[in-house]
């Protein structure tokens, strides 16, 4: 069992399921460790992804421009959260394409990382935070890690999250996610609500 956190922390949860329907996997993990950390006395703030309607990034224009009211938001409670929980669903062996544009909107240069061509080159800008990406499959973890390297969940917490500063960055992968036991899918919401009960 992960023992509670004894301070309390600031967490930004993130429901990357492009379906924000309660009943899928993904949101109920989301509310799960949302319970946990509200009963052991964190800040939590959820986003739903799949409730925004943000655009992918077209060009290296769209990247380096100011961002919208609506993104500037979200830019802000990153920047006030020291833990961060990122929970997906694995798509063709990547994260979905409207979580992947979440990401490519909200961690632009000037939050995420400095701008390119500076003094110092590229600078991870949100050191002193930490981590957790969970990821859901249809395939079992083992697989995932075994066969395929977790590259699904490694493009996200090595790609995105470790270059940006956050340390440390740990990782779940749950699957098969459609199976026909359903004591699997409440150990997972338990396990879940442990975790945000520790802010872990």
């Amino acid at each position: 069992m992960t023992a509670k956190a004894k301070t309390p922390r600031r967490i930004l949860l993130v429901n990357g399921h492009p379906d924000p329907r309660p009943d899928r996997l993904c949101s109920a993990l989301a509310t799960a460790y949302g319970e946990g950390a509200s009963s052991a006395g964190h800040t939590v703030r959820r986003v739903d992804v799949g409730a925004l309607d943000l655009p992918p990034i077209s060009s290296q224009a769209d990247f380096m421009a100011e961002a919208s009211p609506v993104v500037a938001e979200l830019q802000q409670a990153l920047r006030a959260a020291d833990h961060l929980v990122l929970i997906y669903p694995l798509w063709l062996g990547a994260p979905p394409a409207v979580f992947k544009a979440f990401l490519e909107q909200v961690f632009r240069y000037g939050v995420a990382l400095s701008a390119p061509g500076g003094e110092k080159g590229l600078k991870g800008l949100l050191a002193g935070r930490s981590a957790r990406v969970i990821v859901t499959m249809g395939m079992p973890a083992v697989i995932f890690r075994l066969l395929f390297f977790a590259h699904g969940l490694k493009c996200v917490s090595r790609g995105v999250l470790w270059v940006s500063g956050f340390r440390p960055i740990r990782e779940t992968a749950l699957g098969p996610a459609e199976g026909r036991d359903p004591r699997r899918r409440l150990q997972w919401l338990a396990r879940a609500r442990r975790l945000g009960a520790a802010a872990a």
